[in-house]
């Protein structure tokens, strides 16, 4: 089987230079270095100011063509930066994908940022506001803005709990996890399967420690990377809780944002597991050791 994060389309350095240079002639002479690599896109800075994403799957090609609908739509709505697409590009016959180019935002992600339990606890209450400001954007807004359903099964109880115990043996099988977080990781899938239908909101889609930009160590500057945003379950958005902050700073989290039902703690809880259990397997594919740790820490913490 072919790992999702496996690129079917490629754009090498040259090719974003040409891309760009021809797309934007404002941009040329374009100065490009490498920025970012994820399941869905590579990244590229431009002239140290904008950062441009290309698709690597076909799966990923709508989705930088709804971004560019509805981050535009949302920004002046929320309490930290986020991305706005402001050059989008059809492609050509290099390279015949849509491409975006999005103001670079400051900061750091907190995957590099390695930061210690009391700089994430610090980070509990902004993280708790800023959902609850996207999750208050009406639905029915969102879905005119073109925001689709969960096409991904990312709260589908059943579908989720089969494919990531078989994610955790592969884990195991490679001496990645033990056998006593394995243990805890199994009581929580088995604790999801108690979960039922929940309400649905605009959710980030895709919210983990390589989405969030820190500055100052210990300041929440911006979410990035919107390419999984759809109407769903806030669960799939509340499982940074799990993912992000230490056991002690959860409280303040849910308190910030609001009355959390015991359902979408569990499905919030279910989404950590094997968000953290996919990115851990992609880190030790493409030898990423800050999302290594900050996946095993995930899992030992959940």
């Amino acid at each position: 089987m072919v790992e999702p994060w496996v690129a079917e389309r490629v754009v090498d350095e040259e090719l974003a230079r040409a891309l760009v240079e021809l797309r934007f002639p404002d941009l040329a002479p374009a100065h490009v270095a490498a920025f970012g690599v994820g399941f869905d896109n590579t990244a590229y800075l431009v002239n140290d100011e904008w950062v441009f994403r290309f698709p690597r799957r076909a799966i990923a090609v709508p989705w930088i063509e709804r971004e560019a609908k509805i981050l535009p739509a949302i920004a002046p709505r929320l309490p930290l930066a986020i991305p706005v697409p402001e050059k989008a590009s059809t492609g050509d016959e290099r390279f015949p994908w849509p491409f975006a180019g999005y103001r670079r935002i400051a900061g750091t992600t907190a995957c590099r940022a390695a930061l210690d339990d009391d700089a994430r606890a610090r980070l509990a209450a902004p993280l708790g506001r800023f959902l609850a400001a996207l999750h208050r954007i009406p639905e029915d807004e969102a879905r005119s803005l073109g925001a689709g359903d969960d096409e991904m099964r990312r709260t589908d109880v059943a579908y989720r709990s089969g494919k990531v115990r078989r994610d955790i043996v592969d884990l195991v099988d490679r001496s990645i996890l033990s056998a006593d977080v394995v243990h805890g990781l199994l009581a929580v899938i088995e604790d999801a399967s108690l979960a039922a239908p929940h309400p649905t909101a605009l959710v980030h889609g895709d919210l983990y420690v390589r989405h969030l930009l820190v500055v100052d160590a210990d300041a929440l500057a911006g979410v990035i990377d919107w390419g999984d945003v759809h109407v769903g379950d806030p669960a799939v958005d509340l499982a940074i809780a799990y993912l992000f902050l230490p056991p002690s700073a959860r409280e303040t989290f849910f308190a910030t944002y609001g009355v959390v039902d015991v359902v979408a703690r569990r499905l919030a809880r279910l989404r950590s597991v094997y968000h953290a259990v996919a990115t851990l397997r992609f880190a030790v594919d493409v030898g990423d050791t800050d999302l290594r740790r900050e996946s095993l820490l995930a899992l030992t913490w959940i």
